[in-house]
Parts: C-alpha cells; structure tokens; sequence
C-alpha cells in the first residue's frame, strides 16, 4: 500500500511538472522569447522633445520622468533629431541619458546618423535655429564673440570678409560654442562621431535615408566604416587649415571650403575639395537617398527586392523623406517610411509616431491618435 501510495504521489508530481513546463513553453510562444524583444522605431525627432517624449510614452519607453520603462526592448532613432527645432540640446542629453539608462532594465537604444547630424559634424549650419545657439550661451559668450571676430579679422583676407557688425549678426552668442560642442572634443560632437548610419536589428536593417541599389555589395560594417571615415577625414583637415592659419575652429563648411580654395598648394587639400562626392554628403549616399519613397511601384519592388536579399531582411525602415502624419509601407511591407513631419510647427500637419515590431507583426503608434498601435497602411 506505502508503495503505490508513493508511486501515486510520483505521478502526480510528475504531471504537475509536464503542466508547468507546457505553460512556460505556450508563454514563449504567445510572448515570443527573450532573445526577440519588442522593437520600437521613430523617425525624424528635429528638435521637438515634447513630442518626442510624448510618443515614447505612448509606446510604453518611458515613464512621466522621463526614464527608461521599457524593460528589454530595443528604442532605434533613425537620425535627424538635430535643427529646426527649439530643444535640440535638451533632445541630445535626452537620449543620451536613454542610451545609458536602457541596459540596466537589459533595453537597448540605438541612434543612428542622419544628414543633419553629419551637416552639424561639417559646420553646414543652414537649419541650425536661433534657439539652439542660445541654448549654448552663458555669461561669457560676449567675450567669446568679440574675441573670435578679432582673430577671424586677423587672418589672411579671404576672398569675401564680413564686417563687424555683419560678423556679429551671423555669429549670434552661443554660436562659437555651439561649434566648439559640435566639434571632436565637444561633449556632443564625441557622442555623434560614435553613431552608426546603419544598424540590423531582428530582420529589419534602420537607417536614416537608404541603402543604393549600388551598395548592395557592400556590408553593414562597411557602410557605416565608410562614414566614420569620412568624419575622422574632415577633423584632420579641418585640424591642417589651422595649423596652417587659414581657418579658425568655429568656421562654417562654406568657409573652409573658400579657405582650402584660396591656398596656392592645395594638393594637401585636395580629398576635401572634393567633399562633395563623399558618401556622407553625396544624394545617393544612406544619409541622403531618397529612392525609397520616390520610385515608382514597379521600379521600386524590383531594386528592393534585390537589396532585401543580398542583406538578408525582411524590411528597411527609414526616415528623412516626410510623409506627412502617417506611417506608410512600401513595396509588400518590404520598406516602411517612418519620418511623419514629427515637428509639426515646421511640417504642417505632421505629427509624432512610432513603428513597433514584435509579434510577428508591424504596428505604428501616433501621438495625436489613439493609444493603442494599429496597422501601417
């Protein structure tokens, strides 16, 4: 009797094992597992915190103190939080703040370059807004001005001088050391020279603008090498002009561009003429194409499908070309535009968004909308 009393209790114990591992394995299988987290991308941020904010709230990223809730799941910034907006700075500390926060909950958050990164990386300031150079003024920045005015005034006559007061007026405060942050030892410039222009995360390749159908041959590794290259080229030329004295280090691209043209030798200079051509400036470069939201449906599907093949993905997501207010996949969901006109103040209409993956499906999350994620369209 003790027996099979024994061997009752045996068999029962060993059914409660066989249920309890039945429900872990149909957990997974409904949850997905852990090395599969949640996915969330948004695009083009352009200064806009509030929004920003506002959407990774809804997204479940963060939380009212703005602090990483995430847990595991894995935030991509397809690049161009920089320009036109009013809180640039705040929008950098912002996510440079998620970027160390994410992995103590085993999260992750990836910023990507985009063009105006790299156009702030170069000293193309064309978009830069008078908020974001006061944002980098202090009681000093008078001096600073006066004391740049005099040392540009002392260089060698370029082919076009400013006078003072022209100087003056498009050198507002913060501007030298809006440069001087920017630059490779400013607290911003470091963090953005260590930014990829592409990453693969799951079955979907992130980037700001797009691969060319001419770099399909080329690896991740290599693209984003070829960026990083580039960027590390221009701070040594940049360093060379003034050394040589014909550049000061807040000067614009433009104004390197004319003090590199006006040296008898330029031979020394000669990769930075043709800057023009390199692949972070170049139109059909990945922080600059445009081909995914503007092929034709039949000319699209055909350079897409031999791009998703030769990176082995299921998708690209990007940003950069606005559609305004709404997510929109392309080309059997093999591209998905995420830049919906964020900032709304610059892109009429526009709103905040998020795509989320996850699930085996691919869901977009408005800020302006309801809560809940629905399909792309």
């Amino acid at each position: 009797m003790k027996q099979r009393s024994c061997i009752r209790r045996m068999s029962t114990l060993y059914k409660a094992i066989l249920l309890f591992l039945f429900t872990i394995v149909l957990c997974v299988a409904v949850t997905g597992s852990a090395a599969e987290p949640r996915i969330v991308a948004v695009g083009d941020v352009h200064g806009d915190l509030d929004s920003f904010v506002q959407i990774l709230r809804r997204a479940g990223l963060v939380d009212l103190k703005q602090g990483w809730s995430g847990r595991d799941a894995i935030l991509v910034q397809t690049g161009d939080f920089t320009d036109r907006g009013p809180k640039v700075r705040a929008v950098m500390d912002f996510l440079m703040s998620l970027q160390k926060e994410a992995p103590r909950q085993k999260g992750r958050v990836i910023v990507l370059m985009g063009n105006h990164e790299a156009m702030n990386i170069f000293g193309d300031l064309g978009s830069v807004t008078a908020d974001d150079f006061a944002s980098f003024a202090d009681g000093k920045s008078e001096a600073r001005q006066k004391s740049a005015y005099k040392a540009y005034s002392e260089l060698p006559a370029p082919d076009v001088r400013q006078s003072e007061a022209e100087w003056m007026k498009s050198h507002p405060a913060g501007f030298v050391e809006y440069r001087d942050a920017m630059g490779p030892a400013g607290k911003y410039g470091k963090w953005l020279r260590t930014l990829p222009a592409v990453a693969k995360v799951g079955d979907s390749i992130f980037l700001h603008g797009g691969i060319n159908p001419a770099l399909s041959t080329w690896s991740l590794d290599k693209i984003n090498e070829g960026i990083a290259t580039e960027i590390k080229a221009f701070d040594a030329y940049k360093s060379y002009m003034m050394d040589q004295k014909i550049a000061l280090p807040f000067f614009t691209l433009q104004e390197l561009i004319r003090a590199a043209g006006s040296v008898e030798d330029k031979k020394p200079l000669e990769g930075f003429l043709n800057i023009g051509g390199w692949l972070s400036i170049h139109p059909d470069g990945p922080l600059w194409f445009r081909g995914y939201a503007q092929w034709s449906d039949t000319e699209g599907l055909n350079s897409i499908q031999q791009l998703t093949t030769a990176f082995k993905v299921s998708r690209f997501v990007v940003g950069h070309t606005p559609q305004i207010g709404r997510i929109v996949k392309r080309f059997d969901g093999q591209v998905v535009l995420i830049d919906t006109g964020m900032l709304s103040s610059y892109f009429k209409g526009g709103q905040a968004s998020a795509l989320q993956i996850g699930n085996g499906s691919v869901t977009a999350i408005y800020a302006n909308g309801k809560a809940e994620p629905h399909d792309v369209r």
